[in-house]
């Protein structure tokens, strides 16, 4: 990979982590979160969400790779099985 590709995957992922974060910010602040506690919870839901995106993306990408192979056929000229 190169170092331009590289500094762009940087630059997003900085800027989606801190898009969650300030999202986080937020329903704390409306919550009625203020002083300290802000900070903490501010904290504990930017780590949940990312936490919950690190576990759901990858679980997305196998299960839709196992629709994709249970609806259709490996050979081009087979025609998937279908349930009647």
């Amino acid at each position: 990979m190169s170092e331009k590709t590289k500094k762009i995957l940087i630059i997003l992922s900085l800027t989606f982590v801190l898009a969650i974060a300030l999202a986080s910010l937020g329903i704390a602040y409306a919550g009625g979160i203020r002083g300290i506690g802000l900070l903490g919870v501010w904290f504990f839901l930017t780590g949940g969400i990312i936490v919950v995106l690190a576990q759901l993306i990858p679980a997305g990408i196998l299960f839709s790779s196992f629709i994709g192979t249970a609806i259709s056929s490996f050979r081009k000229g087979e025609m998937p099985i279908r349930a009647t």
